[in-house]
């Protein structure tokens, strides 16, 4: 796997999926490409990890259970001064074009239906932190 460029290369990055499976492995290719994984498995645990861990960017899933849903995280997110700049991914097995739409009126950089390749994942961070 190619790492980034130099100038992303060790940035801070907050996964967010309830799935512990999906966690790990988003957070190993992550590592491998030279970023720095940070995991949460709620919303709650999200917002809680952006204020003690000022990530650079959040990979945030969209169907988190139970509590807040990927969707009220963005909304936090973007509404907080603090934190409105905040870059987030959305990743999601949620297709509906509603959902894409409400996903990124809420202020998400982009929104990535499951499955994704890696390739595009990382283009995707690249994007949103250039």
């Amino acid at each position: 796997m190619s790492s980034l460029p130099p100038g992303l290369a060790g940035r801070k990055i907050l996964v967010v999926d309830d799935e512990p499976t999906i966690l790990r492995i988003l957070s190993f290719k992550l590592r491998l490409t030279g970023l720095q994984p940070v995991e949460a498995t709620s919303g709650e645990e999200a917002l809680r990890l952006v204020r003690e861990e000022s990530p650079d960017l959040v990979l945030l899933d969209v169907s988190l259970t139970p509590g807040l849903t990927g969707f009220d995280v963005c909304r936090i997110l973007k509404e907080n001064p603090a934190t409105s700049r905040l870059p987030i991914v959305m990743l999601t097995a949620r297709t509906l074009p509603s959902e894409r739409d409400l996903g990124m009126r809420l202020g998400a950089s982009s929104y990535l239906t499951k499955p994704f390749s890696t390739k595009v994942l990382i283009q995707e961070i690249e994007k949103a932190l250039s």
